[in-house]
C-alpha cells in the first residue's frame, strides 16, 4: 500500500480526526479571497474539496467552523489563493489570518484503494516475511527519494526501513500489520548477539 502524507502535513489532529491542509496568511484583494500557505504534501487534492474547517489551534481542534470552498487555486511556490462562501470582503479575510485549514477524514478526498494515511503508519508492528517481528514503527523519515519508517524493537533496536515496493509487501492497518522483505544490509546485527556484543566494547 502507498502511504500519503498529512503537520504535519497530513497528520491527523487528536480527537476528531482531521487532516491538517493549510493555513491562512492574509486577505487577498478586497473580495474576501485568502492567501494560504499549503501544508499538505497533495496541495492539487484541495481543488476537489466541498468543505473544509478552520481552527485557531489544529491539536486541538474543539472550536472549528466549516465553511463551502468557492474555490481554490495555485498562485506561487507553496502560496495558494482560496475564496470560502460567506467570505466576501477583506476585512471578513483578515479576521480570518492565522487559522489553520483542516479537512475532516470523512470529507477527505477518497484515497486509491492501495494508499493510506502516513499516519495510519505509527503504531504498525513490522514483521519479517518469516514471521520475525521487528518491532513497532515509532517515527517516519520524509525524504526527497522515498519516505523511512524508524522501526523500534528489542531484537535489533532502532531499524530503518525504505518505504520501497521492494521491501513493503503489505501494510494491513486493520491487523496493525506491516510485512516486510529483508534485504541484504538492512537489519543490523541482533542486540544480544556476540558481534554486538564486542561492538559495544
Amino acid at each position: 500500500m502507498t502511504p500519503r502524507s498529512n503537520t504535519g502535513p497530513d497528520k491527523p489532529t487528536s480527537g476528531p480526526q482531521f487532516l491538517v491542509l493549510a493555513q491562512i496568511m492574509r486577505s487577498h484583494g478586497i473580495k474576501g479571497d485568502l492567501s494560504i500557505k499549503m501544508l499538505t504534501s497533495f496541495p492539487e487534492r484541495m481543488s476537489r474539496l466541498d468543505v473544509v474547517s478552520l481552527t485557531r489551534d489544529p491539536e486541538k481542534p474543539i472550536k472549528q467552523t466549516k465553511h463551502q470552498v468557492v474555490f481554490v487555486r495555485h498562485a506561487k511556490n507553496d502560496q495558494w489563493l482560496m475564496h470560502l462562501d460567506g467570505i466576501e470582503t477583506r476585512d471578513e479575510a483578515d479576521a480570518l489570518r492565522g487559522l489553520y485549514i483542516m479537512v475532516s477524514l470523512e470529507d477527505a478526498i477518497p484515497l486509491e484503494s492501495d494508499e493510506i494515511y502516513l499516519f495510519q503508519v505509527i503504531g504498525l508492528e513490522v514483521r519479517t516475511t518469516d514471521g520475525e517481528v521487528l518491532g513497532k514503527v515509532t517515527d517516519i523519515i520524509e525524504t526527497g527519494a522515498n519516505d523511512v519508517y524508524v522501526v523500534n524493537g528489542t531484537a535489533y533496536g532502532e531499524v530503518l526501513i525504505p518505504a520501497i515496493s521492494t521491501v513493503i509487501k503489505d501494510t494491513d492497518v486493520e491487523k496493525g500489520v506491516m510485512t516486510i522483505q529483508v534485504m541484504p544490509g538492512l537489519l543490523p546485527e541482533p542486540k544480544d548477539s556476540p558481534d554486538s556484543e564486542q561492538d559495544a566494547g
